[in-house]
């Protein structure tokens, strides 16, 4: 259905929603929710996932009590829009925020006004990073603010989180703990446990004693990251309410190192995904389902017995939760836009969970990525191991090859994902891949003319003085496909 039908019948949907004499759910009926939210961690560094660093023991113990998803995505691999594809189900062109520091449309819908009329009490804390307002009325919680947790002198408080869970128990909740590691700067955590030489590097990032250094940093944020899981959970144990909680881990997009976030090479788009909900979600189990962050709204809302009050682009993985289905969806999408970070650079793609196809619009244009420029933060700078990449690039071939791949893509790249995680391999010109790629190239068009996507912006600098103004996707500079 085109966006503008959708839209049309999400905004029926709502005079509708006011008019029905909505009843909150029983008690007991429909679980809380509790998601607990990372910032640019790449999946893989995980050790659930793969990774060969990382310490995360309460991580690792939530696994065994829940049901882990091999294989779920995110639309857009930037903190903006991949949250406000969570927080309302929709994806980043149906509801607006295409671009990082951008807004949704403003008769978009999210979790808060499909929950409310149910019953339920809807709040956020930490990282919020929507907007406007209006579309995400989340209650605020206090305790994990952005501006504290950044700072090792001071200490987050779980007073907030706790007063909230523990408020009614007339009426469930539901809880964004949206935490703020591993972010830049890496100044969490001790670093000390990750000395740069016996660190073990993923074979996109090239070897430099700076780039283990800053590695070494982030590793160790991902233990603080999974320090503040343990809390949480530890205090929903003590608050007595685990039984009756779904508990939603999701790892946000990947780090910020080439080839992870602002991408749509899987490391950016493969997000985390751990469930848990005693009694009912399988422990200690893990499904190949292929999900993604727009199909979580209504997954809740269907474990509420209820439907989404306004037209969404996901649908819900419910019977994968319970272990009765273990597949879901064909295929997950993704787009860049590279706005505001740096010039226009849009791209699309697509996946079926084993091979993944990728469409650069502007392939004849260099890709240039502001942050990997480096950007003072408490005095030092945030990417110091760009410029030893490129520095060192002239005589190793393997750091030649990831500069060149980073900022030089060709039009097409075609990847075998589940033999080549990591993307190192474009299969784009193999003839014995031409069916599969043909395939995958013809879902992706059909999804960008779905979603009415507008494809390159006429003018670089309007699009981005629109993002920085937080202007949803349709506003100055903007043309639609030709």
């Amino acid at each position: 259905m085109p966006v503008r039908c959708r839209f049309l019948c999400s905004a029926l949907g709502c005079i509708l929603s006011i008019l029905q004499a909505f009843q909150p759910v029983e008690v007991g009926a429909a679980p809380n929710v509790l998601i607990i939210m990372a910032d640019d961690c790449t999946y893989n560094d995980l050790p659930l996932y793969g990774g060969k660093n990382a310490k995360t023991p309460h991580l690792d113990q939530f696994a065994k009590e829940s049901l882990t998803f091999n294989k779920a995505y995110l639309a857009e691999a930037m903190c903006q829009p991949c949250r406000a594809e969570l927080f309302t189900g929709l994806y980043p062109m149906s509801n607006g925020c295409a671009w990082n520091h951008s807004a949704s449309r403003p008769e978009v819908i999210s979790l808060p006004q499909h929950l409310k009329p149910l019953g339920y009490r809807v709040g956020i804390a930490g990282k919020v990073h929507v907007k406007p307002n209006s579309v995400f009325p989340f209650e605020h919680i206090e305790g994990f603010d952005p501006s504290c947790v950044r700072d090792p002198t001071q200490q987050h408080s779980l007073a907030g989180i706790s007063e909230f869970m523990s408020r009614d128990n007339l009426n469930p909740f539901c809880l964004v703990v949206a935490l703020v590691d591993p972010h830049v700067p890496w100044v969490m955590g001790d670093a000390s446990q990750y000395p740069p030489k016996k660190i073990e590097l993923p074979p996109t990032l090239a070897d430099t004693l700076v780039t283990r250094q800053d590695y070494g940093r982030y590793l160790a944020e991902i233990t603080y990251m999974d320090s503040q899981v343990g809390e949480i959970l530890a205090e929903l144990a003590q608050l007595n309410l685990t039984e009756e909680t779904l508990v939603l881990f999701t790892s946000e997009q990947g780090s910020q190192f080439p080839g992870n976030k602002w991408t749509n090479w899987d490391t950016g788009l493969h997000t985390a995904l751990i469930a848990r909900w005693p009694g009912r979600v399988p422990e200690n189990q893990r499904t190949d389902a292929l999900v993604q962050y727009a199909d979580v709204v209504p997954t809740i809302l269907d474990l509420a017995n209820a439907e989404p009050i306004s037209a969404v682009d996901g649908t819900s993985f419910k019977e994968v939760l319970f272990g009765e289905k273990t597949e879901h969806r064909k295929y997950v999408f993704g787009i860049h836009n590279n706005i505001p970070e740096g010039p226009a650079y849009p791209i699309r793609t697509i996946s079926d969970g084993e091979y993944r196809y990728i469409q650069n619009l502007l392939p004849d244009e260099i890709y240039i990525e502001k942050h990997l420029m480096g950007k003072q933060t408490q005095g030092k700078l945030n990417n110091p191991y760009w410029p030893t990449w490129v520095f060192t690039a002239w005589n190793n071939p393997h750091t030649y090859e990831l500069v060149k791949r980073y900022t030089h893509r060709p039009k097409e790249q075609f990847y075998h994902t589940a033999s080549d995680p990591y993307e190192m391999t474009n299969l784009a010109e193999e003839s014995q891949f031409t069916k599969e790629k043909e395939l995958l190239k013809s879902e992706l068009e059909s999804w960008m003319n779905s979603q009415e996507d507008p494809g390159i912006p006429v003018d670089t600098h309007e699009a981005i003085q629109a993002a920085k103004q937080g202007q949803h996707l349709f506003g100055p500079g903007i043309r639609k496909r030709e």
